[in-house]
């Protein structure tokens, strides 16, 4: 069965009532039970790790009143969705607004435009500062001037703490408040500023140049999402690559939470291109579909519009990567692995390798849109499929280990793209004869979250089927 496989980051706020009109104006609004058999329904047909909860065994219960019963002892959709989760599933998700979601996969979402990282103090106080990874342009934060670097520690005027971010972030309007950072101490300057969130579709594709250093053309690309929309930018990137004799590559993974699995692919052919219909990665379903639905993502030549993908043919590839990498990221680190020589710079990535289905409220197998009850927009994105690539590498929990390891400076985070960057640095380190310096003695801190993660694309694996 063929599929369109599509990779997300994605965390998203869910609730109880949402309704539709239908073709009369007359409105409807689905029962709490008529949503947790949706649920039941395709978590027993679909969950990856439905072997995990005994209620979902095909045979759990001896007739539709028990099963019913039992899915309607639960208040809550959420509260059924959550009791059926397996343990190690720290992905699925259940979401009350399929519109939004259907949005931001087609990458647009409410932004101010300044991407940025939340990180506790190092004084173990429980406080929270933030710190600008970029900024987008023509939104509110390049309209104020933000740049790459600015640490802001207050939201309205209240200090930012790890149990008050999310709902300080939260509205479409705020004042930031800045700081300096010594690395040591966070001193707020006195400054601030008010950012605006609007409708916005983000161009993936945030630095792509080739940097000629000691003679040699190293091509350097920041890529911070597989966003379907943008592949035909992503190909021109790399046919600008093979224009400039570009020899090697630092692919900069170290923001993008994922996205389309059919870019992924893509993305592996530019980097190589003499691996055509090998391997690129295999699917592990549950017992009950793993002969119907599993299928191989091979390597292409070409996008399925017929646009040939423009090679580079390396045989190494640098690829920046943290803890905020996850998803298509890591699928193209395992996937190429088997293959060329993959040198990952940075920090341990997130550790996803699970691709979920978009499950609406309709007949199985398809659980379709275009079939979806009218009378509430619940959707599901449970877990249904583990991705490995051609050596069988999977379950990597704990994410895939760097080769080089190193974290960003929050005091000095240096500009994305320049070649003493340290993480750039660190993997021209790797390719040039001469080693460069790279920052070291600072104090690593922990992130806590990031301005992605309140979109509703925040690390999942999702396929289209």
């Amino acid at each position: 069965m063929k599929k369109k496989l599509f990779l997300l980051l994605f965390a998203v706020s869910v609730v109880m009532t949402s309704c539709f009109k239908d073709n009369d104006d007359e409105l409807q609004v689905a029962s709490a039970a008529e949503i947790q058999d949706f649920i039941y329904r395709g978590l027993n047909f679909f969950y990856l790790y439905k072997e995990d909860t005994s209620e979902l065994a095909n045979d759990a219960f001896v007739s539709e009143d028990e099963k019913n019963a039992f899915i309607t002892s639960f208040d809550t959709p959420e509260s059924l969705f959550d009791y059926l989760k397996s343990d190690q599933d720290r992905f699925s998700l259940l979401v009350d607004d399929y519109i939004a979601l259907e949005n931001s996969l087609a990458g647009v979402t409410l932004t101010n435009g300044m991407e940025f990282g939340l990180v506790f103090y190092p004084d173990n106080s429980g406080n929270v500062f933030g710190y600008v990874r970029f900024v987008l342009p023509n939104t509110s934060a390049a309209s104020e001037g933000l740049t790459r670097g600015l640490i802001f520690n207050t939201i309205d005027g209240q200090q930012i703490t790890q149990t008050n971010y999310n709902d300080l972030l939260a509205p479409e309007t705020y004042t930031i408040g800045f700081a300096d950072f010594n690395g040591t101490d966070i001193i707020p300057n006195g400054q601030s500023t008010t950012l605006t969130k609007t409708e916005y579709t983000e161009n993936p594709i945030q630095v792509s140049r080739t940097l000629t250093v000691e003679g040699q053309k190293v091509g350097y690309l920041l890529y911070n999402a597989f966003t379907a929309n943008f592949d035909s930018q992503l190909n021109a990137a790399f046919a600008q690559f093979q224009a400039d004799g570009v020899t090697d590559l630092v692919l900069d993974l170290r923001y993008n939470g994922g996205g389309s699995v059919r870019s992924a692919t893509y993305l592996a052919g530019m980097i190589t291109g003499q691996f055509t219909n090998q391997v690129f990665y295999t699917e592990q379903w549950n017992e009950d579909r793993q002969a119907d639905y599993a299928e191989n993502g091979l390597f292409v030549d070409s996008f399925t519009t017929g646009e040939a993908i423009n090679s580079l043919n390396l045989n190494r590839v640098f690829i920046i990567g943290t803890g905020r990498t996850a998803s298509a990221s890591e699928l193209i680190i395992n996937g190429l692995d088997p293959y060329i020589t993959v040198t990952q710079v940075g920090t341990a990535t997130t550790g996803k390798f699970q691709a979920s289905f978009l499950l609406y409220d309709a007949p199985a197998p398809e659980f379709s849109r275009s079939q979806a009850n009218p009378a509430h927009s619940y959707a599901m994105l449970p877990l249904v499929f583990k991705t490995a690539n051609a050596n069988g590498n999977t379950d990597y929990i704990d994410g895939l280990l760097p080769d080089i390891e190193l974290s960003e400076d929050y005091s000095n985070l240096g500009v994305l793209g320049d070649p003493n960057e340290p993480l750039l640095a660190a993997a021209l380190n790797e390719i040039l004869p001469s080693p460069r310096p790279v920052r070291r003695n600072f104090t690593t801190l922990e992130e806590i979250s990031e301005s992605k993660a309140s979109t509703p694309t925040y690390q999942l694996m999702v396929a289209e089927h």
